[in-house]
């Protein structure tokens, strides 16, 4: 009997999950059905299949929008309305990151098949959702694929002729243009096929396939929709309120996280991706009279780390990164050790001029010891939360990395992944005087861990920008020994 009502709905997403799931009951309570712009999407669809004109032609919709609407929600009906009423229906979903479809995407329709009045018909897998009917285990089935710029063809299997085919791709905005060119060169070419293709996405970049088919010049082959969090019904409109205020109505975050709209540059971060790779991927260099400086970033404890970088002049790759674990953090003795050992040192026959780290957590203690060892001239604390001593910037830290970020213009680092997330991590925020003004660390850290990445303190991008917080001059005792002519006393020849 309800194989037979589940039926009647085949064309119609809307009223399928109304009937199919328990509204107002359980973990449904307070909820009357799906929300207003989900319900939308929904009814377009009906009218597209319904109509016999339309109904073998491809239909293609694509969502921009901010944060918290709903998107793996609409996601997971409209997979479990597809494989309840079509015999032998074939989804595809795939994701920006393998991270994505495991974590979030996975996941919530996970929880809607649980749900759903027919959970029992359904195996499900954090790689696929199988219809649990003899002979139909490949034919009639969900599978979440990661997306792969250098395997695109790989989806050139998503075909399933005279039947019903549903592609997804979440989180579209970073998704190759490859893939869409394979999947409209193969799956949409179906003659008698209901073909059903989704992009969903926060508008994280300003071009590229998903901008295109939303704002841009692929807008009318298109059902596309613009998306503002505040409009959407049981999102935490406080929260947003907060962001706006902190971040401003037309920064680039509010834009692509709350209004769905891209962002001015090609990402919202304060320092570029390309700004990073390039410093990646250049050679260092500097002077014999640069002095030699570091930066530490004491860790509170927990997952972050105490960071020490060094820089001599453009060079910030030679030099490896010293990294203490937070919980040792617990004894200001150990980095008091550590750190007497790095002044002690030579590096490539140099002695460290100055070392600079952050006021905040075991600082105190461990200045104090490092100066009764006879480090005190070179060493010096910075308050990151100090007002700027450049007019362009707010604070002391929003100056060091405003530094750090012209620097990196000509400057090299190493490959270190954790050093590269954090440059990327900061966003500017608005400032009534117009000034330069990195977000404050706990709204970054609350900001990442919503969007599913990386939340920890940047304290690689911190060590590396302390060693910006004021000039230095090369200490003479400090230079390196010159390497003493060979042969016969010529320097050439």
């Amino acid at each position: 009997m309800l194989a037979a009502d589940l039926t009647k709905y085949n064309h119609d997403p809307l009223a399928a999950v109304r009937y199919g799931f328990k509204w107002g009951n359980g973990e449904l309570k307070g909820h009357a059905g799906p929300r207003g712009w989900q319900a939308a999407i929904l009814k377009d669809i009906a009218t597209h299949l319904s109509n016999p004109e339309t109904r073998f032609k491809p239909y293609k919709c694509a969502v921009s929008s901010g944060h918290g609407i709903g998107k793996s929600a609409l996601v997971a009906f409209i997979i479990w309305w597809g494989l309840s009423t079509f015999e032998d229906c074939k989804v595809v979903v795939t994701a920006n990151t393998k991270g994505q479809l495991d974590s979030k995407t996975q996941p919530e329709c996970a929880t809607w098949f649980r749900r759903a009045l027919n959970a029992n018909w359904f195996d499900v897998h954090v790689s696929s959702i199988r219809v649990l009917e003899e002979n139909h285990d490949q034919t009639w089935r969900c599978d979440f694929m990661p997306w792969s710029e250098d395997n695109p063809q790989a989806f050139a299997g998503a075909h399933n002729q005279g039947r019903r085919l549903i592609l997804i791709m979440d989180e579209a905005s970073e998704i190759s243009a490859k893939i869409s060119t394979e999947v409209g060169r193969g799956a949409l070419t179906d003659a008698y096929t209901e073909i059903l293709w989704f992009k969903f996405g926060n508008p994280t970049l300003n071009s590229g396939d998903f901008y295109d088919c939303v704002h841009g010049n692929q807008r009318h082959l298109w059902k596309y929709h613009v998306i503002d969090s505040r409009e959407v019904e049981g999102i935490n409109t406080e929260e947003i309120k907060e962001w706006v205020e902190l971040y401003g109505e037309d920064s680039d975050f509010v834009r692509v996280r709350v209004r769905g709209l891209p962002p001015r540059q090609s990402s919202g971060q304060y320092i570029g991706q390309d700004t990073i790779k390039n410093a990646q991927d250049r050679l260092p260099r500097s002077l014999p009279d640069d002095a030699l400086v570091a930066g530490v970033d004491f860790a509170w404890g927990g997952a972050d780390d105490n960071v020490v970088r060094f820089r001599k002049g453009y060079d910030a790759k030679t030099i490896p990164p010293v990294k203490v674990k937070g919980e040792f953090t617990r004894d200001p003795a150990i980095m008091v050790g550590k750190l007497s050992q790095i002044l002690t040192a030579r590096y490539n026959g140099e002695k460290l001029d100055m070392l600079f780290f952050d006021s905040a957590g075991i600082a105190a203690p461990v200045e104090s010891r490092l100066r009764a060892l006879g480090f005190g001239d070179r060493i010096m604390v910075i308050n990151f939360g100090a007002d700027s001593p450049h007019i362009r910037c707010a604070y002391m830290r929003d100056y060091m990395w405003f530094r750090m970020n012209e620097w990196l213009a000509e400057g090299s680092i190493d490959r270190d992944h954790e050093l590269a997330a954090d440059l990327a991590k900061p966003l500017l925020v608005s400032d009534p005087k117009q000034r330069i003004k990195l977000e404050p660390k706990e709204m970054m850290k609350k900001r990442l861990a919503r969007m599913g990445i990386d939340s920890s303190s940047p304290d690689d991008g911190d060590a590396l920008a302390l060693t910006f917080a004021m000039p230095v001059q090369k200490k003479s005792a400090n230079m390196a020994q010159p390497q003493q002519p060979r042969g016969r006393g010529f320097m050439w020849g």
